[in-house]
């Protein structure tokens, strides 16, 4: 038994299988204003839709749907079967507050009430 496929079956196989993991996908890649989809991630890095996307390059965030997950910075690895890899220098969690520089006790008063002196 041959393992050999022609182009045309091995191109509209890729082509469906980008089809599928478009549809799954809720994941975005945000560079300045443009917003790319996200193909599949895991911990090192991620793939997006080689024919539509331009060469990424440096610091891009990462969105779940709305919801901001990381600050990246990248590099192109690798093209195979219409996808483009990339890998993670850098993966940095979003925060929506900023980080305190001090200890805050878990039962801390969240104000102080002053009184008063009269």
């Amino acid at each position: 038994m041959s393992t050999y496929l022609p182009k045309e079956v091995q191109d509209g196989l890729d082509a469906a299988r980008l089809v599928g993991l478009r549809k799954s996908s809720r994941l975005r890649v945000r560079v300045g204003d443009e917003v790319f989809r996200v193909l599949r991630m895991w911990k090192d890095g991620f793939t997006v839709e080689e024919e539509i996307t331009p060469k990424l390059r440096g610091l891009i965030d990462l969105y779940d749907g709305s919801i901001h997950l990381y600050q990246c910075l990248i590099v192109a690895a690798e093209a195979e079967g219409g996808e483009m890899r990339y890998d993670f220098k850098r993966s940095t969690a979003a925060a929506d507050k900023a980080p305190l520089d001090f200890y805050r006790a878990p039962d801390a008063p969240v104000a102080l009430l002053g009184h008063d002196a009269g």
